[in-house]
């Protein structure tokens, strides 16, 4: 099981409140790192554990809930900043 990511790029346009992202913020909420052209990281093997939401499960949570439950937790976020939840 690996969480599916649409590359919709919200998430990385929405770290200001990210605080273990607020060395990556460009000033306007948005990751330096983004490209806004692809929608894509342009660090995207190196980037942060907040970023990799199956290594962040593993490394942090797989022993506080079950994966299935993350990845809802993680949808739900996503349908948020689409606007459709």
């Amino acid at each position: 099981m690996k969480f599916f990511c649409d590359r919709c790029g919200l998430c990385c346009r929405n770290i200001k409140n990210i605080v273990e992202l607020q060395n990556f913020n460009r000033g306007d909420g948005i990751c330096k790192y983004f490209d806004e052209t692809t929608n894509l990281c342009k660090i995207y093997e190196k980037r942060p554990i907040v970023c990799r939401v199956d290594e962040f499960y593993e490394k942090y949570l797989k022993n506080q809930m079950d994966k299935k439950e993350y990845y809802k937790k993680n949808y739900e976020v996503c349908l948020i900043l689409k606007g459709e939840k």
